[in-house]
């Protein structure tokens, strides 16, 4: 049912936007999603459960906004910048992935164990929100990788990998410092930049 569990991720973050996690009721999550209560309990299992959910789908988003920015036309440079702006402003815009990037999550926001935990659950997409959840340093290696994969194109040679490598994990670095103590003026784009330009990229 993967429409109404949709709904009811989009209420749970409606919700979660006007009150602390810990006065989130399920009820009213299946209430505002206009589906029973017991279909959210079918989907998710629990409000863990629903958290997890919850969580995975903005990592997902998160690292579908990454891969947008570094198919976006431009050097290595540009690529990587937009990517880092990108990260900037996700966890600017997104309690939930500023928490997931940083590692800090707030007495407002659920906070799932990042490990996995058992499930038992018959929906697919349940089940791997019940897998193991990203930790900040899983996502400063899930976007270098991806930005690696992407950029080491035809015209990269093998030995120049190392080099692309670093200068894509300091992108992300760069990015997350700036998620943690935003920048002055130039923003995140100015400091990778300037960055990168002494970079053999």
């Amino acid at each position: 049912m993967p429409a109404a569990r949709e709904s009811l991720l989009d209420a749970a973050y409606t919700a979660l936007a006007r009150r602390p996690w810990s006065a989130v009721r399920m009820v009213d999550v299946a209430a505002m999603a206009g589906v029973s209560r017991q279909t959210l309990y079918n989907e998710f299992g629990s409000k863990e459960g629903l958290a997890r959910a919850l969580v995975r789908r903005e990592a997902d988003g998160y690292l579908v906004g990454v891969d947008r920015a570094l198919s976006t036309h431009g050097d290595v440079r540009e690529r990587l910048t937009a990517t880092a702006e990108w990260t900037t402003v996700s966890a600017r815009e997104n309690a939930l992935v500023r928490a997931m990037l940083t590692g800090c999550w707030s007495e407002r926001l659920p906070s799932p164990t990042l490990s996995a935990v058992p499930s038992s659950s018959a929906v697919p997409a349940q089940r791997r929100a019940d897998g193991a959840l990203p930790s900040p340093g899983d996502f400063v290696a899930l976007v270098r990788d991806r930005a690696v994969s992407v950029l080491c194109g035809p015209g990269v040679h093998k030995s120049d990998v190392p080099d692309l490598t670093r200068s894509c994990e300091l992108a992300v670095r760069l990015a997350l410092s700036c998620v943690a103590a935003p920048p002055g003026e130039g923003g995140v784009g100015d400091l990778v930049r300037s960055a990168l330009h002494r970079q053999p990229v």
